[in-house]
């Protein structure tokens, strides 16, 4: 019952803000923010907003066959991402680097990227909608 391996991310990538925990909290509380300031890393919080305007521009959720993981490099981001198709057949991937400043529209090229690459026909089917995303 103990973990014996890892999976790289070369491997796998996993979805997009895995292992991340966010907090929600009423924006006028300056009590409660004042309270979670110490659990912020912005470190992580950099990244997750690069994975997660990927994978809002696809219109992502959980029964799609999107990931992505980003990683900080100093002060540059460095965005992977994957649309795949469900069944194991295509796989569109692509990647791009951003100042971290720039994590919302590094996740919104790679995803343009995919979706350049064919991956709205791969979302389509998946969720069984001519219009989407």
């Amino acid at each position: 019952d103990r973990i014996t391996a890892s999976i790289s991310v070369d491997d796998s990538l996993p979805a997009g803000g895995q292992g991340a925990v966010g907090i929600e909290c009423r924006t006028t509380d300056a009590e409660i923010h004042a309270l979670l300031a110490p659990l912020h890393h912005a470190d992580t919080a950099d990244r997750v907003v690069a994975e997660r305007a990927m994978n809002k521009h696809l219109n992502g959720g959980c029964q799609v066959p999107i990931a992505c993981y980003a990683v900080l490099e100093g002060e540059q981001l460095w965005l992977r991402g994957l649309v795949g198709e469900p069944a194991g057949g295509l796989l569109l991937s692509a990647e791009a680097r951003a100042p971290r400043a720039d994590a919302d529209a590094l996740g919104v090229r790679v995803a343009e990227d995919l979706l350049n690459q064919g991956a709205e026909d791969i979302l389509k089917a998946v969720y069984g909608e001519a219009g989407h995303p």
